[in-house]
C-alpha cells in the first residue's frame, strides 16, 4: 500500500513539475510576442516619411500589431497570425490583449512571405466592435488600407471615416493593406498564458486589468509614438500660415 501511495505521489510531483514548466514556457512565448510587437511598432514609427501619418496615430483609439513569428507567423497563404492590441482610455493605454487574426481577402499576395501587420481602430464604434472579443473587418466594422507617410496627411479625411485602418510591412516595405473579411478575435490560450487566467477582452482593453510583467516594451512604444504624434500635429498647426 505504501509503495502504491509513493508511486502516486511521485507521479503527481512529476506531472506538476512538467505543468509548471509548460506554463512558464507558454508565458515566455507570449512575452516574446509582446516584445516583437513593440519592435515592429518602433521600427515603423521611426521612419515618419514612410510610416503611419501623425494625424492617424494621434486619432487612433486602439492599436494592434501582428508581428511575423519566424516561419509560424503571419503568412498570407495561411491567412493567420497572432499579436497584441491595446486601447486608449482615461488612464492611458491598456494592458496588451492577445489577439488572433485570420481569414479574409488580403490586398497583397506574396506566397509564403511572412509579414508584420498593424491595425488602428479609429473611433468608438470600431472600439466597441473590438471589445466584443470577435468581429469581422468589412462586416462588423468598415476597414480601409491606411495611408502612409507625411505626404498623406492632407488626403486622409475620407480614410478616417473607416473604423479600422490596416497596414503591412514585408521586405522592409511598409504600405496600406486591405484586410476585408478578416476576423480579429481574442486569443484565449495566449491570454491564459500571459495573465495566468482567461481574463475577458473587454476588461483588459478597458484598462480594468493591471498590465502583467513583460508588457512594458509595447506600452512604452505606444505612449512614445502617440505622444510624438500629438506634438507633431500641434507643431504643424502652429506652423501653418495665417489666412487673411
Amino acid at each position: 500500500m505504501k509503495s502504491i501511495l509513493l508511486r502516486v505521489a511521485v507521479f503527481a510531483a512529476i506531472t506538476l513539475t512538467f505543468a509548471t514548466l509548460s506554463l512558464a514556457e507558454d508565458r515566455d512565448t507570449e512575452t516574446k510576442r509582446v516584445d516583437n510587437a513593440a519592435n515592429v511598432l518602433t521600427d515603423i514609427m521611426r521612419t515618419p516619411d514612410k510610416g503611419i501619418p501623425d494625424g492617424i496615430m494621434k486619432s487612433a483609439v486602439c492599436v494592434g500589431v501582428i508581428p511575423s513569428m519566424k516561419k509560424g507567423g503571419f503568412i498570407f497563404g495561411a491567412e493567420y497570425g497572432k499579436g497584441v492590441a491595446s486601447c486608449h482610455n482615461a488612464n492611458g493605454w491598456s494592458a496588451p490583449a492577445p489577439v488572433t487574426i485570420g481569414g479574409g481577402t488580403w490586398g497583397l499576395q506574396i506566397g509564403g512571405e511572412a509579414v508584420d501587420v498593424v491595425f488602428l481602430v479609429m473611433n468608438n464604434k470600431g472600439m466597441e466592435d473590438l471589445l466584443s472579443s470577435k468581429f469581422t473587418l468589412g462586416a462588423n466594422a468598415s476597414v480601409a488600407a491606411g495611408p502612409v507617410g507625411r505626404q498623406a496627411e492632407g488626403d486622409t479625411d475620407w480614410k478616417l471615416k473607416a473604423e479600422v485602418l490596416t497596414y503591412s510591412r514585408t521586405r522592409g516595405i511598409f504600405a496600406g493593406l486591405t484586410l476585408n473579411g478578416a476576423v480579429i478575435a481574442q486569443d484565449h490560450d495566449a491570454t491564459t498564458a500571459f495573465y495566468g487566467n482567461d481574463v475577458s477582452f473587454r476588461n483588459i482593453l478597458m484598462g480594468r486589468v493591471k498590465a502583467p510583467t513583460g508588457s512594458a516594451p509595447f506600452l512604452t512604444a505606444l505612449r512614445q509614438f502617440s505622444e510624438q504624434a500629438q506634438t507633431a500635429k500641434v507643431n504643424q498647426s502652429h506652423s501653418q500660415p495665417v489666412q487673411h
